[in-house]
């Protein structure tokens, strides 16, 4: 049995190295199905969320599980599966039709979940035990947000998950990820002043009033593109300061900065209601890359994080440890705009000090975008996860 796994990971592995070069990039998108084959079923958890288990018919299934954490989906959205999609196929069919079974839940609730969704995963095993029976081996993968939730659930899980595959996630220091979110608003606030406001109130990461929140697809994702295409100057000062990648072509430039600011609209609120406050702080920062730094350090906003909300990120569950019993590959796009690729070496960096650098291993990916993978990078990374597990 052992040989004709040997063999199937060898097989993937070619498969990925063969068209790895022939295969174009395309961002993970986000897919919810109408209709499912036979061999899958939906339901509820325990927890209030919404599971997919796809199971292969008999004598097709390799006995092993690939469970999916998906990555952020804002809180004002109706729970749902989330099927991402790579190069137009749905994460479920691309890991069935090499044989494993397949697992996915919406988690508990939308917006800011980690801590949930780690729980919600390793649960979403034992409901896989009781309906499917226990499978051989258990892999992981997630991306974005799902990549956090992976890695997390990797260190403190390791007698659930053989492995994990985190693809473009904020593992290396997720504070770090809120206070990058957290500039870039404040950024674009003094770069491009009044374009964020209602009623005399601005977005800030203190907080984002409900009209521009409520009116961000019909009237304000509008005026942004308006205000950032009518000076690209501004827009590339903008990415300077912020320390964003720069963007290949102009579209792409704008589309960067209205993706960053639909983080900021959608998931602030919900950040300092679950953290019990901000927890962005700004105070002593020098900014620069602008054409008058001096300037902008001097006038732009500042804001002091509550202390309550940098504790609970700290000791909540949202930050990584580095240790790890099970092996962990992690993917990156070293130019991604939204998760920063500087959190890969701080992850490695972590797992030096907790001594699991023989269970990490970072992919760099090179190529500007969040989380654009092809299909064959994906199944490259997963198979050198099956590699590391001895699976």
């Amino acid at each position: 049995m052992r040989l004709v796994k040997t063999r199937q990971t060898i097989r993937i592995a070619a498969f990925a190295l063969a068209v790895l070069c022939i295969v174009p990039a395309m961002d993970l998108a986000a897919q919810t199905l109408d209709t499912y084959p036979e061999y899958c079923s939906q339901g509820d958890s325990s927890t209030g969320a919404k599971y997919l288990i796809c199971v292969p018919p008999p004598g097709q299934w390799n006995g092993d599980l690939v469970v999916y954490a998906h990555g952020y989906v804002s809180p004002y959205d109706p729970l749902a599966v989330q099927d991402n999609v790579i190069d137009g196929t749905p994460i479920s069919q691309i890991i069935t039709s090499l044989g494993y079974a397949f697992a996915t839940t919406s988690y508990p609730k939308n917006g800011l979940v980690i801590p949930d969704a780690v729980e919600d995963v390793a649960e979403l095993v034992g409901c896989f035990k009781t309906t499917k029976g226990a499978p051989r081996n258990v892999f992981l993968v997630g991306a974005s947000e799902g990549g956090l939730v992976t890695a997390r659930a990797i260190e403190k899980y390791p007698d659930v998950f053989n492995g994990g595959l985190a693809a473009c996630g904020p593992v290396g220091d997720f504070r770090k990820q809120l206070n990058y979110f957290g500039d870039f608003l404040v950024l674009f606030n003094y770069f491009f002043p009044g374009v964020l406001e209602v009623g005399g109130k601005y977005a800030t990461p203190r907080g984002i009033p409900e009209e521009i929140i409520r009116r961000w697809g019909t009237a304000y994702e509008a005026a942004v593109r308006e205000a950032i295409e009518g000076s690209l100057s501004k827009t590339r000062q903008l990415l300077r300061t912020a320390g964003v990648p720069a963007a290949p072509t102009d579209s792409e430039t704008v589309q960067t900065v209205v993706d960053i600011l639909w983080y900021n609209i959608f998931g602030t609120n919900d950040a300092i209601g679950k953290l019990g406050g901000s927890p962005y702080s700004n105070i002593g920062r020098w900014y620069s890359g602008s054409s008058n730094d001096i300037l902008l350090n001097l006038l732009v906003k500042r804001y002091s994080a509550d202390r309550g909300a940098v504790d609970k990120i700290q000791t909540g569950g949202y930050q990584t440890s580095g240790v790890l019993q099970r092996p962990l590959v992690t993917m990156h796009t070293t130019d991604d705009p939204i998760v920063p690729y500087w959190h890969e070496p701080l992850y490695t960096w972590k797992a030096l000090l907790g001594g699991s650098a023989l269970r990490h291993v970072n992919i760099p990916v090179v190529r500007f975008g969040h989380c654009s993978f092809t299909e064959a990078e994906v199944l490259a990374g997963f198979a050198l996860l099956t590699f590391m597990a001895g699976a």
